[in-house]
């Protein structure tokens, strides 16, 4: 999946992300831990719905950081002012919606105070600055750069949110420092992408964004769907037993990330860019086989590590779990070229993929948590295998043109 000639700069590379995303991901752990111990139960079941919501107000940030690293890889030096100003407009955008969306919100949410919301409201517009940041760098493969910037913004944003913890014992108040620290990571991000300025650009750039949204907004609704389904129709015990190996899902998807970044700019040049998408899912199959291995061999001291003394006994097929991160992250590579195609239609395939999962789980396997992962193997594996149907006939017609 090479550009450079050695193989040293790549590994560097993906070291550099791979370091980032597991700072960020740890973060969030830790924002949860110390939430669970210091607020009540209602307010932290408050929080953690607050929390998804956020996940889902990142989508945009999501399908910006996307396409951004695709057109500023494609043409360095006449993108980058225009997507500033995409950027910008985009991250307006989206605060206005989500003020106008917060009386909705607060009823639906059940939240006891509307400051809890209003703070969520205006974490999204640096969220998808951020985005835009990500992308810029991306785009440039400046990925040390990038792998620290993830790591601070992720740091600035917990952190404010953790000393606002400490200080207020409130949901409002976590949400308000989370808000304030995001705030500052996008100053951190304009200063690393040395200062852009903004210019004029054109609407179907807003149309190539919002489809990059809704393709990756599908992909959080797989990651997170199963465990969501699972908390629904199974007992309380069983989907505690589910959640526990849902984590090495999220292990598996996660893992080979670093390989779906620096793959994304390497897409946005159609020479070279089929070879490039090869060696990625042979690298990322290759990384998340070993998880999915280990998983089949140590399964119950996994589940020991991951759960605790509680779980020694269940017989959950942790390498099922596995199977389904991995699957999901040959999907995203996927996904990213058909983005890069710009095939609006491929990206219907994932939304497929949620209700066949949603339906196997609802009518037929939702006895076990054994029956509920296989259901998400079912449908990612399906998923795969059809956008590696669609993807080479796209090549190939592509080569007949």
């Amino acid at each position: 999946m090479a550009v450079s000639s050695t193989r040293q700069p790549v590994r560097g590379q993906a070291l550099a992300v791979t370091a980032g995303v597991m700072v960020a991901n740890a973060s969030g752990y830790v924002l949860t831990v110390v939430a669970a111990r210091v607020l009540a139960p209602a307010a932290f079941g408050e929080l953690g719905a607050l929390l998804a919501v956020l996940l889902v107000g990142a989508v945009p940030a999501m399908g910006l950081q996307t396409y951004v690293a695709l057109k500023v890889a494609a043409d360095p030096e006449k993108s980058r002012q225009p997507v500033v100003g995409l950027g910008l407009a985009i991250a307006t955008a989206v605060t206005t919606l989500a003020a106008l969306a917060v009386p909705i919100a607060v009823p639906l949410l059940r939240v006891s105070d509307v400051g809890a919301v209003i703070w969520l409201a205006l974490c999204v517009g640096p969220l998808t600055l951020n985005g835009l940041w990500h992308g810029l760098l991306q785009g440039d493969r400046r990925y040390a750069l990038f792998g620290v910037l993830v790591a601070l913004e992720a740091a600035s944003r917990v952190g404010g949110a953790l000393i606002a913890l400490a200080w207020t014992g409130t949901t409002t108040g976590t949400l308000a420092g989370a808000a304030i620290g995001t705030a500052a990571s996008t100053t951190i991000g304009w200063l690393a992408c040395r200062r852009p300025t903004p210019a004029r650009f054109a609407t179907t750039d807003v149309r190539e964004v919002l489809h990059a949204g809704q393709a990756l907004l599908a992909v959080v609704v797989l990651v997170n769907l199963d465990l969501l389904l699972a908390r629904h129709v199974l007992p309380a015990a069983a989907s505690g037993e589910y959640a526990v190996g849902a984590v090495l899902t999220k292990i598996a998807y996660w893992l080979p990330h670093a390989i779906a970044v620096i793959l994304l700019p390497r897409l946005a040049h159609p020479e070279g860019s089929g070879k490039a998408l090869g060696s990625a899912l042979a690298i990322c199959a290759a990384l998340d086989g070993v998880v999915v291995l280990g998983a089949a061999l140590f399964g119950p001291t996994a589940t020991r590590i991951i759960g605790g003394q509680s779980y020694a006994d269940t017989a959950l097929p942790l390498w099922a779990f596995a199977l389904v991160g991995t699957l999901l992250a040959l999907a995203q590579l996927l996904l990213y070229a058909r983005i890069a195609g710009r095939d609006r239609k491929a990206t219907l395939l994932l939304w497929l993929a949620v209700g066949v999962e949603t339906a196997l789980v609802m009518l037929w396997l939702n006895d076990s948590p054994a029956q509920t992962v296989s259901a998400a193997v079912v449908a990612t594996a399906g998923l795969v295998v059809s956008g590696a149907v669609v993807e080479a006939r796209a090549r190939r017609h592509g080569r007949a043109t």
